[in-house]
């Protein structure tokens, strides 16, 4: 059964796609050898990463994420120090420990190989992992997709390869499929829904609200203290991950780009106004350093900046979309006077729901409809949870929802250097904002609109098999060009 607590997860910067995934893929892989009886008997191993993940991969620490994957490490407890410096400790030694406990030799750059001339025709993030046995036969083989949020799905060895530029045959791609069991709730819940109408008809029929919904569904796959934990500490995590990202000493962002980070003296002359962080007073001068919408800013600033550093963050739905949802959620919490621990519940459960239609209706993977499925949806989740907490009906959360999604549109994922840097760390904090103003727009009206959030989901699935392959996360188009040609 899916959760919608899935929709967010405790993982590692920069990306949910390409790092917490191939990860997540790369562990699944080496734990079936040990459980299928072959482990001992493998002597090498290799990798293979097709398609966006080629292409971006380096930037993105895709080989880096793989290569922990591979010792059975996992986003939610890697040791972060370790997976940065993981390459260099692979070729001094030669070796690698598979699955944490059988020694093989390992040459990195040959075990690692990126082809960027080739892609999985069922998903652009297609990976394929080989174990070889000391005498080079080939006795195991299979292949991972990343879907997008940190989520994975497993393959056959022989799905069909098609190359880079090539469109999809009808029907081979995971977006052409209606049936992906993987994302349904099921139908034994007490509320199952797959559309936001079925959502809203729900709530409507039994006089409950998004968050009684969910909350009702999750509690019926595991204990109410289990689900209440989980979302504590996911609440936890995220206002760690603020906090250390105004209070680093890092100055400039790791890859070559050499991006200055912005959250800590941003921090220091908001908090020397009135520090926010610490609820004290606020002063009636300098309006501007005084706003919400700065200390907004920041917070999505200071958790996109962890996320680009490699640091901890919680996958929202996507890590390169991971500041949007705390900096609404610290909005509530920092600006909302009723605003309690409960709330915060509500919220994450709210929006959770959202993410879920998103997730099971189009897709959050940049590499399979560019940056409106990442930032355009962590966007709506989070207007739909703060409407939800500031006392919206259900129609109004959906209208909040709507208003949030339909306003990012045809967003391209086009990373500068294939960093999750320019301009996703930005790009987060105006969506944080956005959704802010979609939950005003909605609350001041009656919940009616024209454009329901079903079709504004549609429509971006639409648009974005529409898009040109260069605008979906492979740095082949917009910013990522213009930039490095300038």
């Amino acid at each position: 059964m899916f959760s919608i607590l899935e929709m967010f997860t405790i993982g590692v910067g920069p990306s949910s796609s390409h790092t917490v995934g191939p990860m997540v893929a790369a562990s699944r892989f080496a734990a079936s050898l040990e459980r299928d009886g072959i482990l001992n008997r493998v002597g090498r191993v290799r990798t293979v990463l097709y398609g966006s993940l080629a292409l971006t991969g380096l930037g993105h620490g895709t080989d880096r994420a793989t290569v922990a994957g591979l010792e059975g490490n996992v986003p939610k407890t890697v040791d972060t120090d370790h997976m940065s410096n993981i390459r260099m400790e692979c070729e001094a030694g030669g070796e690698l420990m598979l699955n944490g406990t059988h020694r093989i030799d390992f040459d990195y750059g040959r075990d690692v190989m990126m082809d960027v001339w080739h892609r999985m025709a069922a998903h652009p993030n297609g990976m394929r992992f080989q174990a070889f046995d000391r005498q080079n036969n080939l006795i195991d083989e299979q292949v991972w997709y990343s879907i997008g949020g940190g989520f994975v799905r497993q393959g056959d060895a022989d799905d069909l390869m098609i190359g880079i530029h090539e469109k999809p045959p009808a029907g081979t791609a995971f977006a052409d499929q209606t049936d992906d069991s993987s994302t349904d709730i099921d139908m034994d819940m007490p509320y199952p829904f797959t559309t936001c109408d079925e959502l809203i008809s729900l709530c409507d029929e039994h006089h409950m609200s998004v968050a009684d919904v969910v909350w009702a569904n999750e509690t019926a796959m595991r204990s109410a203290v289990q689900v209440r934990s989980d979302l504590d500490t996911v609440w936890h995590v995220m206002r760690r991950c603020v906090q250390h990202g105004c209070n680093t000493n890092q100055t400039v962002l790791p890859g070559g780009l050499d991006v200055p980070r912005r959250a800590p003296k941003m921090y220091a002359r908001l908090a020397s106004n009135s520090d926010v962080l610490k609820r004290d007073g606020r002063r009636s001068d300098a309006v501007l350093e005084s706003s919400d919408a700065a200390w907004v800013d920041l917070f999505a600033l200071a958790v996109s900046e962890e996320n680009a550093a490699g640091g901890r963050i919680v996958t929202a739905p996507t890590n390169g979309a991971a500041g949007v949802i705390p900096a609404v959620l610290h909005y509530y919490w920092h600006f909302v006077d009723h605003a309690d621990e409960d709330g915060v519940v509500t919220f994450l459960l709210t929006a959770g729901a959202i993410g879920y239609l998103f997730k099971r209706n189009a897709s959050i993977s940049g590499a399979e409809v560019g940056c409106q499925g990442e930032v355009g949806t962590a966007c709506s989740m989070a207007a739909a949870g703060l409407c939800a907490v500031m006392g919206g009906t259900p129609h109004q959360v959906e209208n909040a929802a709507e208003i949030g999604i339909e306003h990012n549109l045809g967003l391209t994922c086009d990373p500068v250097g294939g960093l999750v840097q320019i301009p996703c760390i930005e790009r987060n904090a105006m969506a944080a904002n956005t959704a802010i103003n979609a939950v005003r727009m909605a609350m001041l009206g009656d919940g009616t609109h024209i454009v329901s959030l079903d079709q504004a989901i549609k429509t971006m699935k639409d648009t974005g098999e529409d898009m040109m392959a260069k605008y979906k996360e492979t740095s082949k188009g917009g910013l990522a060009v213009n930039v490095v040609e300038c």
